[in-house]
């Protein structure tokens, strides 16, 4: 990978030596200083009183000396990384001290002495995406992967830190780039005899890359689950067990749960894994008219939970005909990502339940006795499974990089529409390289200054 364009024009950022923290704020066992640039080895000589001398990868023991008395302060690990096989591809070194906030401060405060500036949030990855060590979707990957909540938003975000999304733009990129070649040839050389490029063959090799991109499009409604997560509001007429089944759930007594009717009155939440995607529960007020202000308060936030979230459970009394306004409200969520669940089953024989539930998938359960809390939670796994069926692999997972495969298909298809309408050849080529730097877009070849520090500035110091 070739360094990044931007970073020609940055010798002064070059020639900088920067240092962090790189551990997480606060005391534990260990805490590291990382220090990167032309001069971090020179640097961190100062700091350290070394037992061996630094090896590249290797390794070595080393003390911290008081910087006032010279006495032996802490000990450390340190670990050299040479220019360019590095996180960076700079000169890397890593303290690995204990995880003293004052040691790690004072190595930090020392190695400014020392000519170091500290590093900005993110300004590690920076540097190693500028170097052309990773793309710019890998260099986003990193902080997913930092800000993950779940084993499988991890496993996703490391493969793209491996290159999965990079790999899966790439096929397309290249045909793109092959056939706005195939119509600049054609210009250039049009006085030449050489046969200009027939429409039908552009609209072919069009419309194989528009299937790619508009598979990995349609990927972004999965990942951006996986990235983000999903609320699921727990609705219902009041003394349903929506509270006992919300318990349930999250495997702890985190609702206020009486016989008494009306007994949640706010929003309760508790964040939960389903699947490896992350859920936030919302456990709401019982829906019906109510005298009371402060439960009629809690209804109009029960019905605003329930116009916001991702998915819905309607709980219902087994056994019971539904009331004409839970009847309007299990009809009205047709065509979400919804469920009706019996609760109550075992003080009920089976109903006709499945058609009352109307267009909803339905199960019963018992909050009580346990019965159905298995089968209800493999059904709410299978509404957050990925619809499309395709593989996961390199998904979208940011909204950036969904608009850049949008408007990518907006340029492949302003082309087509060129074609129907006759634009000579020269006019197509417009909106091919639109296409082309949009893609460009993903990877960071042709991204904007404030877009990257835009990026950047949301990782956390010292990565």
């Amino acid at each position: 990978m070739q360094p990044h364009p931007q970073l020609v024009e940055q010798e002064s950022f070059a020639n900088e030596t920067i240092v962090a923290v790189s551990t997480p704020p606060g005391r534990g066992g260990i805490g590291i200083v990382r220090l990167s640039g032309p001069h971090a080895v020179e640097i961190a000589d100062k700091l350290i009183r070394l037992r061996n001398p630094l090896a590249h990868a290797q390794a070595r023991f080393a003390e911290i000396p008081d910087p006032e008395t010279g006495t032996r302060l802490d000990e450390a690990v340190v670990t050299w990384f040479a220019k360019p096989n590095s996180y960076t591809a700079e000169d890397l070194v890593e303290i690995a001290a204990h995880g003293s906030p004052v040691v790690l401060d004072t190595l930090v405060r020392l190695a400014l002495r020392q000519g170091a500036r500290l590093a900005r949030p993110g300004e590690f990855t920076e540097r190693a995406f500028l170097s052309g060590r990773i793309d710019l979707t890998q260099a986003e990957a990193v902080r997913d992967l930092i800000d993950s909540q779940t084993l499988y938003q991890a496993r996703v975000a490391a493969e793209q830190m491996g290159g999965a999304l990079s790999r899966r733009i790439q096929p397309p990129k290249e045909q793109l780039v092959e056939l706005i070649a195939l119509l600049e040839a054609g210009i250039d050389f049009a006085e030449d005899d050489v046969d200009v490029t027939a429409d039908a063959e552009i609209v072919t090799r069009m419309d194989t890359i528009s299937a790619t991109l508009q598979a990995l499009a349609r990927s972004f409604e999965h990942g951006r689950i996986v990235h983000s997560g999903l609320s699921l509001a727990i609705v219902g007429r009041p003394n349903v067990g929506k509270s006992s089944l919300f318990n349930r759930l999250v495997e702890r007594e985190r609702a206020i749960v009486t016989a008494t009717p009306g007994t949640t009155r706010d929003l309760v939440t508790e964040r939960m894994s389903l699947g490896g995607i992350p859920l936030e529960l919302i456990d709401t007020a019982g829906l019906r008219e109510a005298t009371d202000e402060a439960e009629v308060i809690g209804i109009e936030k029960s019905r605003e939970a329930l116009a916001d979230a991702d998915l819905v459970m309607v709980v219902l009394e087994a056994g019971v005909p539904l009331r004409s306004d839970e009847q309007a409200l299990v009809d009205s969520l047709e065509g979400r990502r919804a469920l009706a669940v019996f609760n109550k089953a075992d003080l009920s024989d089976l109903a006709d339940e499945e058609t009352m539930a109307g267009p909803l998938p339905s199960m019963r359960t018992s909050a009580v006795t346990g019965a159905g809390i298995d089968e209800l939670r493999n059904g709410l796994v299978e509404m957050v499974k990925n619809p499309s069926g395709e593989a996961e692999t390199g998904m979208l997972t940011s909204l950036r990089h969904y608009e850049a495969i949008t408007a990518a298909l907006a340029g492949i298809e302003a082309t087509r529409v060129g074609i129907t309408e006759r634009v000579p050849h020269e006019m197509l080529l417009i909106d091919l390289y639109t296409a082309l730097r949009n893609l460009d877009s993903m990877t960071g070849q042709t991204t904007a200054d404030d877009i990257l520090n835009r990026i950047f500035s949301t990782f956390c110091i010292g990565k």
